[in-house]
């Protein structure tokens, strides 16, 4: 770590593979870094246990002032429990993250959803009220509203990938016709499957074809661009957005999704006038962890430099 006086702040990013650490300053500068498989499949101690021994790592036995964590499911912000996660994640509901950390900690510790959290990382100051996507193995959403996280009375605020209306394919939450049946990086593997009988491996595999001139793959992303597109433009006529920021492992091949995107908004524009802005997320992999450290320093009433 680098040679640093002052407090730390961690943010840790709990996915279903792995977990993600970032520790920085109070400006965020970030002083260090580190990765760990994510044990979830063993219980919600296993993952607490995991995600504590990485900070102790990276902090060198120096004082954490605050951590703040981005983790997958339906989170209760109030006690920083799970309220509801996939499958993947054994004895993930009902555990008690927040306080479970704190413990192995021995600081303040507040859990948002992982969108939410990336939605924090990536939004500027000056954007005020933006809609936050994520595209991966699912399709998350996030929404900042007057510069605050509008998290619902259930903790399910902006889940944009489970609204209806985008066909017949069966989601994984078991209904039909989500956002997530077209523009996951599931949902594009199985696709183009589908359209070809060719069996790949997942959603950068159908990019590289594509990139290669493969017309059903072409198809199957410009397919998944325009929901994506159709999607933010619902939500911008619903909540006056001008603004939609797109991560995950999808938006990767934002030259592939780009064109369908175009397509939504040229039939679908808000009835505002005022052009709906939809970008690539830009701070990667270190989003969802930054937008942590954000809401544990905001919560936590650590002072910013």
């Amino acid at each position: 770590m680098p040679s640093f006086e002052g407090p730390l702040l961690v943010g840790i990013d709990i996915g279903g593979t792995k977990i993600a650490v970032l520790v920085c300053d109070e400006s965020r500068r970030v002083l260090a870094r580190g990765e760990a498989p994510a044990p979830v499949a063993d219980g919600g101690s296993a993952v607490a246990d995991a995600a504590a021994r990485l900070v102790h790592q990276l902090t060198s036995g120096r004082t954490v002032r605050a951590a703040g964590v981005g983790a997958a499911g339906v989170i209760d912000h109030e006690s920083g429990s799970i309220r509801a996660a996939s499958a993947t994640f054994t004895d993930w509901v009902g555990f008690p993250l927040a306080s479970e950390l704190a413990d192995r900690l021995g600081c303040v510790v507040t859990v948002e959803n992982d969108v939410n959290a990336f939605l924090l990382g990536e939004a500027s100051p000056h954007e005020q009220d933006v809609l936050g996507v994520m595209l991966g193995t699912g399709v998350g959403g996030a929404v900042l509203m007057d510069g605050e996280l509008r998290r619902g009375p259930h903790g399910a605020a902006g889940e944009i990938g489970h609204t209806p209306g985008y066909g017949d394919l069966p989601c994984t939450c078991g209904q039909t016709g989500h956002l997530e049946t077209l523009a996951s990086g599931t949902s594009i593997a199985l696709r183009y499957t589908a359209r070809t009988g060719r069996t790949v491996a997942g959603s950068r595999e159908v990019a590289a074809l594509a990139d290669a001139g493969d017309a059903d793959a072409l198809a199957v992303f410009r397919d998944a661009g325009r929901a994506l597109g159709t999607a933010c433009a619902s939500a911008a006529a619903l909540l006056d957005i001008s603004d939609a920021i797109v991560g995950g492992g999808v938006a990767r091949a934002w030259h592939l999704l780009q064109p369908g995107i175009d397509d939504a908004l040229r039939t679908d524009a808000p009835v505002t006038g005022i052009p709906l802005r939809i970008r690539p997320a830009t701070h990667g992999a270190d989003a969802v962890a930054l937008g942590a450290i954000a809401s544990a320093r905001a919560l936590a009433l650590v002072p910013v430099a």
